[in-house]
């Protein structure tokens, strides 16, 4: 299948992998990862986030300020990043990394 700029998906994909492994050095600090699920044919960018970032309040903000920008600056044609495992900042399951807490 094509894409905007007659990119294949595989190769969205393997894009967005690569601006996941320029992320994923300062997940880790904080005991996290992520992980590229899907992408759909509109170019919905599904994750899951994994370690410390699947049960962290800031989760949301890592999505949005940091997965999402640096997935966006190699794959601007990508319409969003969702994350299947977002965990919400009043979760009372929530907790923050060692080094955050």
């Amino acid at each position: 299948m094509e894409t905007a700029n007659s990119l294949t998906m595989d190769e969205i994909k393997e894009q967005i992998d690569t601006a996941l492994d320029n992320i994923r050095p300062y997940l880790k600090t904080d005991g996290g990862n992520v992980k590229l699920l899907d992408v759909s044919d509109d170019l919905v960018v599904k994750l899951e986030l994994l370690g410390a970032c699947g049960s962290c309040p800031m989760s949301t903000m890592t999505l949005k300020a940091g997965v999402e920008e640096a997935i966006r600056k190699v794959v601007p044609q990508v319409k969003a990043v969702e994350a299947v495992n977002i965990t919400h900042p009043d979760d009372p399951n929530a907790k923050l990394p060692d080094n955050l807490a």
